[in-house]
Order: structure tokens, then sequence, then C-alpha cells
């Protein structure tokens, strides 16, 4: 079984990792960082952004993997981390539907009322979305 954690670094995305670790033991954990592109990017600038995420691949995994160990220091957890550039919702279904994953976790940012119309709800359009069961940790 695949589980992947959408994550930015925040404190509700090591929260959601807490709970995969926890509640799915023995399992691959997939934590997904999306590059958010820029709203109207052109195809050169998409461009731009996948050579540069390409070069920072490295530092982004081994970021993501300073950051995990200790959530996971006193189990034995196998994780990996993966990068993807564009609108955060859409590039983690996507990544999900071309990956197989059986189970999503996000954590949410806790925006409400007039915040969540305008801005929108990255663990809204993965719920509405997902090709898997999703987990919205609070």
């Amino acid at each position: 079984m695949a589980i992947l954690v959408a994550y930015d670094g925040s404190e509700p995305a090591q929260e959601a990792v807490e709970h995969a670790v926890r509640n799915y033991p023995g399992e691959e954990i997939v934590l997904l960082r999306v590059v958010e592109a820029a709203g109207g990017s052109t195809g050169a600038g998409m461009n731009l952004a996948r050579e540069f995420l390409k070069e920072r691949r490295t530092e982004i995994s081994e970021s993501i993997d300073e950051d995990v160990a200790e959530i996971a220091a006193d189990d034995d957890v196998e994780f990996r981390t993966e990068t993807a550039v564009g609108d955060p919702a859409r590039a983690i279904v996507s990544f999900a539907e071309d990956h197989d994953i059986d189970h999503i976790v996000v954590g949410n940012h806790g925006r409400s009322g007039v915040s969540r119309v305008l801005l929108g709800s990255v663990a809204e359009g993965i719920v509405r979305r997902a090709p898997a069961p999703v987990t919205v940790v609070r």
C-alpha cells in the first residue's frame, strides 16, 4: 500500500506525516512537495520552473528528509520524497493517479469563511478530485 502525504514543511503538513506514520505502519509513505507555479505562467515559464526544480531536487529531498527524520525516528518507517511543479491540488491528484497511490493524507491549514472562498482550499480540491481515499488532518 502506498500512502501519499502532501508536504510543504508547515505545521499541518508535519501533523499529516505524523498521522501517516502512526496509522500506516509498515506501508510505503511518499512525501510529495509541490512547487507552486505562478498564475498565468507561460509554457516557457513552466519549463524554467521544471529546470530549476531538477537542480534543486536533491536539496529539497534532503530538507524533507531532515524534517521527517525527527518524526519517524522512533519508528521503522519507509518513505521517499518526490517533487512536482504546478497547482498544488492538481499536482497532488495527478501524482496519485500516475503512481497508484492507495491513500492520500493532507494537512488542513484551517482556512474558513471569506479566506476559503477567495483563496480556495488545497485540501478541498484534493478531496473533490482524488482517485483514492483522502484523510484531512486537523
